[in-house]
């Protein structure tokens, strides 16, 4: 398998050149040349298959150039029950009304990053390894991915990690989680500014290539196609738990702010899954509702993006997206290219007459959720079957309910651990989140972190100082 760009400018890479890239060269993102095919019969071998081994299946048709025996070793050390609470690593679990929750929350960062960033904890060394050489990490986060990345990468020999924040737009447990480590590999960077604005800071330091070789910059944000590979395997799974024979059909529900979680849906689809809808959620952020309801992509400015509580939605310029845009223009990369020159020049650009592909042939469907929403679907999941959501998955219940469909099973993606957002489940049920064992005491640990303001120059300055020689 190789990989090329949505924007056309990048000759063909293995897996392991793309995933110290992050950013191709010409500013698109890597995509596979082409989607892998999985049949019904191959689907229905792998029913018994435990997490670690059906991950090994579905990405070594991505991973080609790492022998599957150690991809094998390294699926097995992400996804064991030292790093998650389960055996069943991603449980199903049962709602109400023919939903249930995709249990996607069980890893050591308490969000469904975890299960990207475990895998990528275990390959970036190994390719590092064989190299003979050192990465530096350059990352934006909304909330979780940082905390994911870092606790994957944390202490690992020849990477270290720079993760950019929005200052003050993130939970108390999800500052603590970031800041409070104490690792030498670790530096946290507080950004005055919102998601989008440290997301432009990161991708205008990988695109300046010269700066980016020289200080060997790598990516751990769901621009690194190694993110949604790994992503693909709960589609799956999901898939394989919640049907009895081939060709049955599921729907999935995703909280969605980057595309990065409903784009590993598409591909999955794309594959061969048997998935009826993919049902984008949003929160007051609806940039990709809009699009989904309209054909109109049209981000907004930073003043005009809502800090809500659900913040790790707070995003108005999705990364991914581009990858989808790629194959619904046909895998036109000069027509994406021109696309995205729209986009910067004009502020939007319209598909419209390309709408009803989105659901007829694509299968997406979009809603979205307000503060409000939230606060009742979180009591209403409580009160109706005892189990306590996090917001996002709340943003995903609530648009879920619109899209269920009378024996198709609707499979809502979790977002993170209620503990996260104790703040809103106390709005919502008046009383805190329990924290987990052990982190009952994390927000009053010790917090190393930089603040800076939201400037390439600053950030750039910064990696100069410390990055990994």
């Amino acid at each position: 398998m190789k990989y090329v760009s949505t924007r056309g400018g990048m000759n063909p890479l293995e897996f392991s050149d793309i995933l110290l890239e992050g950013l191709a060269p010409d500013g698109g993102l890597a995509v596979p040349e082409r989607i892998p095919q999985v049949s019904a019969q191959t689907l229905e071998s792998w029913r018994a298959l435990p997490y670690h081994a059906l991950a090994t299946e579905v990405l070594s048709l991505f991973v080609t150039d790492i022998d599957r025996a150690t991809l094998a070793a390294m699926t097995e050390a992400a996804y064991c029950k030292s790093s998650f609470k389960t055996e069943a690593i991603v449980p199903v679990q049962p709602l109400y009304d023919g939903m249930s929750l995709l249990s996607l929350s069980e890893g050591p960062t308490l969000a469904f990053k975890d299960m990207a960033m475990q895998f990528l904890g275990q390959v970036f060394p190994h390719v590092l390894k064989q190299r003979g050489t050192t990465l530096n990490i350059l990352g934006a986060t909304s909330g979780d991915t940082g905390s994911a990345a870092e606790y994957a990468m944390r202490g690992k020999d020849a990477v270290a990690v720079f993760m950019l924040s929005p200052h003050g737009r993130m939970s108390a447990f999800q500052r603590a989680q970031m800041y409070s480590l104490q690792d030498a590999n670790i530096h946290n960077i507080a950004v005055k500014g919102v998601f989008d604005e440290a997301q432009d800071v990161v991708k205008a330091l990988a695109g300046d290539l010269p700066f980016k070789s020289k200080y060997r910059l790598g990516a751990v944000n769901s621009i690194n196609w190694a993110r949604i590979a790994a992503q693909v395997v709960y589609y799956f799974h999901g898939w394989l738990r919640s049907t009895s024979g081939p060709g049955q059909e599921v729907s999935f529900t995703v909280p969605s702010g980057n595309f990065g979680n409903i784009l590993a849906g598409h591909i999955a689809r794309s594959m061969g899954v048997p998935i009826r809808r993919l049902v984008l959620a949003t929160n007051e952020n609806n940039v990709l509702e809009e699009f989904f309801r309209t054909g109109i992509y049209r981000p907004r400015a930073a003043a005009q993006t809502f800090a809500t509580s659900s913040p790790s939605m707070d995003i108005s310029r999705a990364s991914n997206f581009e990858r989808f845009v790629f194959d619904l223009v046909g895998r036109d990369a000069e027509r994406v290219a021109g696309l995205w020159r729209e986009l910067s020049r004009e502020g939007f650009f319209d598909l419209s007459s390309m709408k009803p592909e989105l659901e007829r042939r694509y299968g997406f469907v979009a809603g979205c959720s307000t503060h409000q929403d939230r606060l009742a679907t979180i009591r209403a999941v409580h009160t109706r079957t005892g189990v306590l959501i996090d917001p996002h998955t709340a943003d995903g219940v609530k648009v879920a309910a619109d899209f269920v469909e009378p024996g198709i099973p609707m499979l809502v993606l979790e977002t993170a651990l209620p503990a996260k957002f104790s703040e809103v489940i106390e709005q919502a049920l008046g009383m805190p989140a329990p924290l987990p064992p052990g982190l009952e005491n994390i927000e009053s640990l010790p917090q190393r972190f930089t603040v800076l303001p939201c400037d390439v120059a600053s950030v750039r300055a910064y990696l100069t100082e410390h990055a990994s020689t």
